[in-house]
């Protein structure tokens, strides 16, 4: 239960067992301070935990909780909030609309906001703010709220964050290379966390085999790489991942498409043992979808084991004439007598990061294991592997600096990423 030591300060105590790196976090006396970690290694924990912290050494005044966007704020940060007042019994009421928790023990006050419109942080005094995964935040919005942290009667101020490594970033150049003053940063070790190794002992081996090595050695690891330097497909490899590969009868067809109009791109691959095997693309100038379909039939014009259809969400999108490029290849392979048709489509679009991540990770993951294989003649895609890059200082990729670039490899990254979703059963729906 709480109480309260000398009229105005309120102590509880909370079920917490700090890792030695959260720990050393929270007595950080520094004004603005930060906890990097690798994948596991409780940031979400730490940063709820400070926020609680902050709440109950400045009663009655304010702070905020933020995040990138609103529904990670909603979906993971706010959640681990809730489940730890929750379980040590903190009384508290949440004004759902306003999105603003009122602590019952001390008065105090904590807005979420998302911060991906950081204009908006201007204004309301705080005693306290605490931002999650501020590698995907923009440094106006820091800046904003550190700005904002200025209320006269808190007795102890403090702005903090957590995130992962994301190259040399401004998080990395403001808090790690060239400190700030007043900033200073904890930095988690790689398998540090050991109720996560105590609960799944292979979590750890499980990402290795998931993620490419420079992914790996960022997100597990925690280490700062200098990713944005390099091309995008930094995991292929010519004399590993471009093979002689043959047409098998006897398993089905996967055909991903990039509805793009110059050129209009697809890939045609199967799964054989484990492996993505690319067997050939079609790359088109000007052309329609119907056109792409007539061209896909005099290149396999059968499929006894079925076709599985591949794509981005801008297929679903209404064209001119009434109809959708989805319909259109339906009805065209309806016409062309082709049976056993299904459609793998996303309800939205993945992040491009999460795209790319699992595609170097089919090319070669952190284990060395290759799951991916081009035919030598899918001449265009090779050259994306090759030549697609990152806009300078960025992980935004570069589609302007030769326009036939991207449109191939994005086609495959979506094949791979919803197979990839179809192992958990989560993220596609039939079409039709």
């Amino acid at each position: 239960m709480g109480r309260t030591v000398g009229g105005d300060v309120c102590v509880r105590r909370i079920e917490y067992q700090a890792l030695p790196s959260q720990a050393r976090f929270h007595a950080s006396r520094a004004r603005f301070k930060g906890f990097s970690g690798p994948i596991g290694s409780g940031k979400s924990q730490a940063l709820c935990q400070e926020a609680i912290k902050l709440t109950y050494l400045n009663p009655g005044r304010l702070g905020l909780i933020g995040a990138p966007t609103y529904p990670m704020l909603r979906d993971a940060t706010q959640v681990t909030l809730l489940e730890i007042l929750g379980r040590n019994k903190i009384p508290y009421e949440i004004n759902k609309s306003e999105n603003v928790l009122l602590l019952k023990d001390t008065g105090s006050r904590i807005v979420f906001r998302a911060v991906d419109d950081f204009e908006r942080l201007r204004g309301t005094n705080l005693a306290w703010f605490g931002m999650d995964e501020l590698t995907y935040t923009p440094e106006e919005a820091w800046l904003r709220l550190e700005g904002r942290l200025r209320d006269p009667l808190a007795k102890r101020l403090c702005g903090f964050a957590v995130w992962t490594p994301k190259g040399h970033d401004w998080v990395y150049k403001r808090f790690m290379a060239n400190p700030v003053n007043g900033y200073e940063a904890i930095i988690a070790a790689a398998f540090e966390n050991k109720f996560i190794l105590d609960a799944i002992p292979d979590f750890y081996e499980r990402l290795e085999r998931s993620y490419d090595s420079k992914f790996y050695r960022q997100e597990v690891l925690g280490e700062y790489l200098n990713i944005n330097t390099d091309r995008v497909y930094e995991a292929f490899d010519r004399e590993l991942n471009v093979q002689p590969v043959e047409f098998d009868s006897m398993a089905p067809i996967l055909w991903a498409l990039d509805f793009n109009v110059d050129p209009m791109c697809s890939v045609v691959a199967q799964m054989k043992d484990g492996k993505v095997v690319v067997l050939d693309e079609i790359v088109l100038s000007r052309a329609s979808t119907i056109e792409a379909c007539e061209e896909f039939q005099s290149r396999f014009p059968q499929a006894p084991v079925g076709i599985t259809i591949f794509g981005d969400v801008s297929g679903n999108k209404l064209q001119t004439a009434g109809t959708t490029d989805y319909r259109l290849i339906q009805q065209f392979f309806a016409r062309a007598g082709y049976e056993k048709v299904s459609y793998c489509v996303p309800r939205s679009n993945p992040a491009v990061r999460d795209r790319v991540m699992l595609v170097n990770a089919k090319l070669r993951n952190a284990s060395g294991e290759v799951g991916l294989l081009v035919s030598p003649k899918c001449k265009e895609l090779i050259l994306d592997f090759e030549e697609v890059t990152y806009k300078s200082g960025t992980t935004v990729i570069d589609k302007e600096r030769d326009l036939r670039r991207t449109h191939l490899s994005d086609a495959l990254g979506y094949l791979i990423w919803q197979q990839d979703k179809q192992k958990i059963h989560h993220g596609t729906r039939p079409l039709f």
